[in-house]
């Protein structure tokens, strides 16, 4: 992924009005962002953590898509598995996030989910530059082209989810 700009990040949100897209809360390190280990920027809000943000490169241009991620689990702690990388996390390391789908059919209140890192963080556990613990990344036989593609896939069926 390349370098965002901050009009790129909130011009490519398609769940949202314009006005939210202009008051939400961007990454503080913006510039920072290891762009090149990245497919998504994916941030959770700084000043909201019920509030998490994810923006793709795909065929379309840039997708962004505002998430509310669900209120943790206080149950028995176990390793969840996130849908996206395929990364397990233990306790609250993965969550269950929604979007209201773009379009008329978000006004109605419609919405669609998937279980995601909690950090939103895909990409860098995929390269190992963000360690999720023992047993967080199993061995594959996948390059780790052929990891990120799939990735990539599985971003692209949410998307396609949220904008359908």
């Amino acid at each position: 992924m390349g370098p965002l700009t901050e009009n790129d990040i909130r011009a490519s949100f398609v769940n949202c009005t314009k006005g939210e897209a202009k008051r939400l809360n961007l990454p503080a390190d913006l510039a920072g962002q290891p762009w090149d280990d990245l497919d998504f920027l994916g941030w959770r809000d700084p000043a909201s953590p019920q509030r998490a943000y994810l923006v793709a490169e795909t065929a379309d241009g840039l997708v962004g898509v505002a998430l509310r991620p669900a209120t943790p689990h206080t149950g028995q702690p176990r390793r969840t598995m996130c849908s996206l990388c395929l990364t397990s996390h233990p306790g609250g390391g993965v969550t269950l996030m929604t979007a209201r789908k773009a379009g008329r059919s978000g006004q109605q209140g419609n919405s669609v989910g998937g279980y995601f890192c909690a950090d939103l963080a895909c990409s860098l556990y995929l390269r190992g530059k963000k360690d999720a613990g023992p047993g967080g990344r199993l061995h594959e036989s996948l390059t780790l082209e052929e990891v990120v593609e799939r990735t990539g896939a599985k971003l692209a069926g949410f998307l396609g989810r949220v904008t359908g």
